[in-house]
C-alpha cells in the first residue's frame, strides 16, 4: 500500500464528512450530486483496493455491516433517566416552585430564583440513543434500554447520514445524547413504496423509527429514512460550559443537528406561554412531538438539583394534549392493494379534526385492529398523526351498548373471490390472484409509472376504462394495443351521460406505449412488479444477471448469492418466474420488443456461454473488482453463481482476507482461482467450446 493512497483516501474522508455535514445538517451543499457521488467512488475503490484503509468512521459505511445473531448489551457512562410530566399550567408552576425551594435550600447566592432561566425544547417522539466518541470519532452507539443498560446498535447508527462519524474537532472526547426519529413526509414516502412492494407498512414514525434500529441487519436500517437531533453533551467536548443553551450551540459547532425551535426564557410564565403556543404550532412541523421539556440553563444548578429515582430534579416534560375527537367506527371496509394487500378502512362518523373533516382511516391490517380492541359500531377515539393522517387509537369499551360486531377478515377476495392467504410470519393477508381487477389496476399504474416504464397519458381512469372493455388483462396487452381500437371500445361518459371517444389522444397513447419498448432492462425488472423489487434492487439484478433469460433460470441460491439482494427478495423473484401466466407474459413483452438484456456499453464486455456449466462461489475482497462485478462477469459468460460452497463447486474465485469459504472449498478438494485467473480460464473455454 503506497504512502499516496493512504493520504488520499484521508483527503476524500475529510472531504465527504464536510459534504455530509453541509447537506444533511445545515442543507447547505456546495457541491452536486454528481460530484459527491465521484469523490465516493473514488473512495470505495481505494478502500477495496486496499483494505486497511477502510476505517469505522469512513464515509463509506453507512451502508451497514453484516447481520448479527444478537445485539452486544452495554453499560451506560450516565444513566439515561426519564423525565417527569406535568400535564397543564399548573403542574409546571408546582414544579417550577419545588425548584426554587431546593435552591434556597442550598443557600445558592447571586441568583434571581424569581426569574430563573430555562430552555424550552421540542421532545420528539423518536427513540433515545447516546453515542461515545474518542478523538473526534464515533465508536459506539446504544439505545436507552433500562436507563443503566442499553443495546449496542453502532452498526445501525453508523448508517444515519445526521450522526458524524467524525466530529469537527479530531482531539475531543465525548457522549452525546439525543433522539433517532422520522420525518412524517419521508415516513409516508417509505410506507408507499412497501405498499407497492408488498413489504411491511408501519403504523407511525415512532414505531417506524424504533423498529429500523433494531435490525439485525444494518444494511436493511440504511434504507429506511432515519434522522437525528442531539439534545445533550457530556465529556472533554463540553468543558467550560455553563449552561445548557451553550451546550446546544456547542453540539452544533461540532457538526451534529440541533433542532433550532429551543428559547432560553426567564420565569415560568414566559415558559408557559411557550408551550401554550406549541398547542398549536405542532402542525407545523415535519415531524411528531408529544411534548415540551423543560429544564434549568446553568449547569451548576442542573448539578446541586440532583436528580431523584429516574428522573432529573432540574427537568420535566410539559406533556402536549392530543387532539383527539370522539367518533363511531360504522363499518370496516376492505381495500385491495396493486401487490394482493387486503387493507382493512375505517368508515366513520365524519368529525372535524384538526381544521378538516374526516370519515376514513387506514387500520392497516387485522392485528391492528385486535391490538386496538375495534368493533364494528364502537365509539372510538381518532387523531390526526403529525396533523396530516388520520389514525384511529384505540375503541372505547365502556361506551359499548352491546350490538357492537366483531370484525372477521374476509375468507376471499372482495374483487375476485379468490381464497385468500397470510404468509407465515407476516401481518397482511393478501390475494394471491394477480389477475384479479384490483390489482390489475394497481399494476398498470405501477407499468407506467415514472419508476416504471414512464408511459404518459396511462392516466388512472383510462387505465379502468381499458380493463373494464377486457382490452387489458396484464400488462402485456398494453403493446397489442392500436389507435383504432381504443377509439372504438374505449367510451367515457360525463356527468350529463354524454359519450366521448378517444381519436388523436389515442394515436398519442400508443406512440408513447411504444417509446416504453426503449426504457432499459432494469427498468422492464421494475414494472413487472415483483414484490420486494424496487428501483435499486432492479439495478442489481440487471448488472448481476445482464439479461432476463439468465434472471429467468437463476435459482433462488443464486439470486440470492447477489449481493445487497437478501433470501426473502429472491424467493419472491424465484416464485413470480414460476408462475406460468408470468412466463406467458414475460414472453410477450419480450416478442413485443422491450429491452431484457443489459446494453452492451454498461455490461463492459460481449457475453459468451465459456463458463456455461460450471458453478462459482467468490470470497473475499478482489483487487480491481467488486464481487458483485465478478459475479456479473462470470453470469454474463453462462456461469452459475452461488453464495455457499458444496460438492457442486467448481471454482471458489478468492480475494484478500477470504474466510470459512476458502477453507471449506480447501477441505472439499474444490479448486480456489484468483481475480487474474478469470479472463484466462473464459479465453481458454472459449477456445474449447468453438473447436
Amino acid at each position: 500500500m503506497s504512502e499516496k493512497a493512504a493520504e488520499r483516501a484521508q483527503q476524500l474522508r475529510r472531504e465527504l464528512w464536510e459534504h455530509n455535514r453541509r447537506y444533511y445538517i445545515e442543507a447547505d451543499p456546495i457541491i452536486s450530486d454528481r460530484e459527491y457521488d465521484e469523490l465516493f467512488r473514488e473512495l470505495q475503490e481505494l478502500e477495496e483496493e486496499h483494505p486497511s484503509l477502510r476505517t469505522d468512521d469512513s464515509p463509506t459505511q453507512r451502508v451497514g455491516a453484516p447481520p448479527v445473531d444478537g445485539f452486544e448489551v452495554v453499560e451506560h457512562t450516565r444513566p439515561m433517566l426519564s423525565l417527569g410530566n406535568a400535564f397543564d399550567a399548573d403542574e409546571l408552576r408546582e414544579w417550577d416552585e419545588r425548584v426554587k425551594r431546593r435552591l434556597v435550600d442550598a443557600d445558592i447566592a447571586g441568583y434571581d430564583l424569581e426569574t430563573l432561566h430555562y430552555v424550552c425544547e421540542l421532545k420528539f417522539d423518536g427513540l433515545a440513543v447516546s453515542l461515545t466518541y474518542e478523538n473526534g470519532s464515533f465508536i459506539q452507539g446504544a439505545t436507552r434500554g433500562d436507563g443503566s443498560r442499553g443495546d449496542n446498535i453502532t452498526a445501525n447508527l453508523r448508517t444515519i447520514h445526521q450522526i458524524p462519524l467524525r466530529l469537527k474537532e479530531d482531539t475531543v472526547e465525548a457522549e452525546v445524547r439525543g433522539e433517532v426519529y422520522m420525518a412524517w413526509s419521508e415516513f409516508e414516502e417509505m410506507n408507499k413504496r412497501a405498499e407497492e412492494a408488498g413489504d411491511k407498512v408501519f403504523s407511525n414514525p415512532r414505531n417506524a423509527a424504533a423498529g429500523s434500529l433494531r435490525q439485525k441487519d444494518s444494511s436493511e436500517t440504511a434504507k429506511r429514512p432515519l434522522r437525528f437531533f442531539a439534545y445533550s453533551l457530556h465529556g472533554t467536548a463540553a468543558e467550560g460550559l455553563e449552561t445548557h443553551s451553550d451546550a446546544l450551540r456547542r453540539l452544533a459547532s461540532l457538526g451534529f443537528p440541533v433542532d433550532d425551535h429551543f428559547a432560553v426564557l426567564h420565569g415560568i410564565d414566559q415558559v408557559i406561554q411557550y408551550c401554550l403556543e406549541w398547542h398549536e404550532k405542532r402542525g407545523e412541523l415535519n415531524f411528531e412531538v408529544d411534548g415540551i421539556v423543560v429544564k434549568v440553563d446553568d449547569l451548576r444548578l442542573q448539578s446541586i438539583l440532583g436528580s431523584v429515582s429516574r428522573s432529573p430534579r432540574w427537568a420535566v416534560a410539559y406533556k402536549l394534549p392530543s387532539s383527539q375527537v370522539k367518533t363511531t367506527l360504522e363499518d370496516i371496509l376492505i381495500q385491495v392493494g396493486r401487490t394482493g394487500s387486503l387493507t382493512p378502512v375505517a368508515v366513520l362518523t365524519e368529525v372535524l379534526v384538526d381544521g378538516s373533516r374526516v370519515s376514513r382511516a387506514t387500520l392497516h391490517n387485522e392485528d391492528e385492529i385486535r391490538r386496538k380492541d375495534l368493533k364494528i359500531g364502537d365509539k372510538v377515539w381518532l387523531h390526526k398523526a403529525g396533523a396530516v393522517i388520520p389514525q384511529v387509537l384505540g375503541s372505547i369499551p365502556e361506551e359499548r351498548a352491546g350490538s357492537e360486531r366483531k370484525f372477521e377478515m374476509p375468507e376471499h377476495c372482495p374483487e375476485c373471490g379468490t381464497a385468500v392467504v397470510r404468509p407465515e410470519g407476516e401481518a397482511v393477508t393478501r390475494c394471491p390472484n394477480a389477475r384479479c381487477p384490483a390489482q390489475l389496476e394497481g399494476w398498470l399504474k405501477y407499468f407506467a409509472s415514472r419508476t416504471a416504464l414512464d408511459i404518459e397519458g396511462l392516466g388512472d381512469k383510462l387505465i379502468v376504462k381499458l380493463i373494464e372493455s377486457k382490452l387489458v388483462t396484464d400488462p402485456a396487452d398494453l403493446f397489442d394495443l392500436t389507435p383504432e381500437v381504443i377509439s372504438e371500445k374505449v367510451v367515457f361518459v360525463d356527468k350529463h351521460g354524454r359519450e366521448s371517444r378517444m381519436k388523436e389522444s389515442a394515436h398519442q397513447l400508443v406512440e408513447e406505449i411504444e417509446g416504453a419498448k426503449k426504457r432499459p432492462f432494469s427498468r422492464v425488472l421494475v414494472a413487472l412488479g415483483i414484490r420486494h423489487v424496487g428501483r435499486r434492487v432492479a439495478e442489481i439484478l440487471a448488472q448481476a444477471f445482464g439479461s432476463m433469460d439468465k434472471l429467468r433460470q437463476a435459482d433462488a441460491e443464486e439470486i440470492a448469492a447477489v449481493h445487497e439482494i437478501g433470501p426473502e427478495t429472491a424467493q419472491r423473484v424465484r416464485e413470480f418466474f414460476d408462475d406460468p401466466d408470468n412466463q406467458k407474459m414475460v414472453d410477450r413483452l419480450q416478442r413485443a420488443g422491450l429491452q431484457m438484456e443489459v446494453e452492451e456499453d454498461a455490461r463492459g464486455e460481449e457475453g459468451s456461454e465459456a463458463l456455461q456449466g460450471l458453478t462459482f462461489v467468490l470470497t473475499g475482497t478482489l483487487p480491481t473488482m467488486t464481487r458483485d462485478e465478478a459475479s456479473a462477469l462470470l453470469r454474463l459468460h453462462g456461469a452459475k453463481v452461488t453464495g455457499s460452497v458444496s460438492k457442486k463447486t467448481d471454482y471458489l474465485l478468492a480475494g484478500a482476507d477470504a474466510g470459512s469459504k476458502l477453507k471449506k472449498a480447501e477441505k472439499l478438494g474444490v479448486e480456489v482461482i484468483s481475480e487474474a485467473h478469470i479472463h484466462g480460464l473464459i479465453e481458454e473455454r472459449r477456445g474449447t467450446t468453438s473447436a
